[in-house]
């Protein structure tokens, strides 16, 4: 954990004279969480859903926005959990730049997961450390 999942409205896509990459959005806010120190590696899991269908504050064209929403399980300090959440929208905002940040509705928010009702099977974890020899 954490599971990041960056939304986005569709027009995010074609904004300030080109296309926001969003392949490079995923990495960037990946390397973020992984360069934190408070995501586990083997764990973590980024990815991006657009909206198409979306009404932002008055309906102007250029209006935009990107939410971070980063559900992590229990065991984390409330600092933690803001750092977490700063480390994020600051990815997104170096990503994006000042001039796209200024008509693009951003937010960042960690969730803690309720572990009782959660089942997880995660095989990957396995075949990392088969790749790394250990």
């Amino acid at each position: 954990m954490p599971h990041i999942t960056i939304e986005f409205s569709a027009n995010t896509c074609s904004t300030m004279g080109g296309p926001t990459d969003i392949d490079g959005l995923v990495d960037a806010v990946h390397d973020a969480a992984i360069d934190s120190g408070l995501a586990p590696v083997d764990a973590l899991r980024t990815r991006a859903v657009g909206r198409n269908h979306v009404a932002i504050a008055d309906r102007h064209a250029d209006n935009r926005f990107i939410a971070v929403i980063a559900r992590i399980g229990p065991g984390r300090s409330d600092e933690q959990k803001k750092q977490l959440a700063d480390v994020l929208i600051d990815a997104v905002e170096d990503f994006i730049g000042a001039e796209a940040a200024s008509t693009t509705m951003l937010s960042s928010e960690v969730q803690e997961i309720d572990a009782e009702f959660r089942v997880n099977r995660n095989g990957v974890r396995d075949r990392m450390i088969e790749r790394n020899g250990g």
